[in-house]
């Protein structure tokens, strides 16, 4: 199989000259340092995994991580897979084996203010550009788990399941999930109501109690249907600052949906639904809807 005419003319050679390097084959099963080792040998090393922490939780940051690994310390960072699945302790084993292995690695915070205002999906989809570019060392390929992210300053696939699939990527979710856990412990220190250092930020039926109790704080996300609905229920007439498409607590989605619960307390229509009264909001309109 020979190139068309692009290939000839950023090459410089003449239309079909020019053939296609050998396809790679990467055999599903093959272990989680296939794919990256693949990618070396064919020139397109370094390879930087990325992944994020956080895209499910109503408090506290989202966290993405990029890095970098050496294509032969598989025997080092063996049994390293997705951060979910791993103990906290064997979490932080990886972690500090990370930090003193990885060629390179970037974490990047992107605190819940910026969450409201972009929407979950576009704050992680920057927050992985913002990762990559930070790498001390230019990556030739990156590899994103589940989702391809455009704006990256190299080429990259999306992997599905990458955090298990691709080596690099379960360091990057470990760098993230680790960072960002400590980031909550931190929180909880300062508001110790919300009980952050057990359920890191996540929708737990214990935060969810301590919302409807004490109300939502600015470590929350207002583009969360819980938050804004435990916002309501204290009275909160808006957010308190910009949310993505919401011109109202009406409008605050979570994940693509409108509002779908609301506290007993709310007058509700002859179907049951809930019915919010009418309100005004600062949020800028028009933004990215959260997904």
């Amino acid at each position: 199989m020979t190139p068309g005419p692009a290939v000839a003319r950023a090459t410089g050679l003449p239309s079909g000259s020019v053939p296609w390097p050998p396809r790679a084959i990467v055999r599903r099963g093959s272990g989680s340092w296939t794919l990256q080792a693949t990618l070396h040998r064919r020139g397109l090393g370094p390879v930087a995994g990325v992944d994020e922490a956080g895209r499910g939780a109503c408090a506290g940051p989202l966290v993405v991580a990029a890095c970098v690994l050496r294509p032969g310390d598989s025997a080092a960072l063996d049994g390293l897979t997705d951060s979910k699945l791993l103990a906290p302790a064997t979490r932080q084993r990886y972690f500090a084996l990370l930090e003193s292995r990885a060629v390179a690695r970037c974490v990047v915070a992107i605190p819940p203010a910026e969450v409201d205002a972009l929407g979950v999906h576009v704050a992680n989809l920057e927050g992985m550009r913002r990762a990559v570019a930070g790498l001390a060392v230019h990556p030739g390929y990156v590899l994103t788990d589940g989702f391809r992210v455009s704006g990256l300053t190299a080429p990259n696939m999306a992997v599905v399941g990458g955090d298990r699939a691709a080596a690099c990527v379960a360091a990057a979710s470990v760098l993230a999930k680790v960072t960002r856990d400590r980031i909550m412990c931190d929180l909880h220190e300062r508001l110790p109501r919300y009980g952050f250092a057990e359920h890191k930020g996540y929708c737990t039926m214990e935060h969810t109690e301590a919302l409807v109790a004490h109300g939502p704080s600015d470590e929350h996300r207002f583009c969360y249907v819980n938050v804004a609905v435990a916002a309501q229920h204290h009275g909160w007439a808006a957010p308190p600052r910009p949310v993505a498409r919401a011109g109202s607590w009406a409008d605050v989605v979570q994940n693509g949906g409108p509002t779908a619960h609301r506290f007993d307390d709310h007058p509700r229509d002859d179907t049951g639904d809930s019915v919010p009264e009418p309100m005004t909001s600062p949020a800028r309109p028009g933004g990215a809807r959260s997904r």
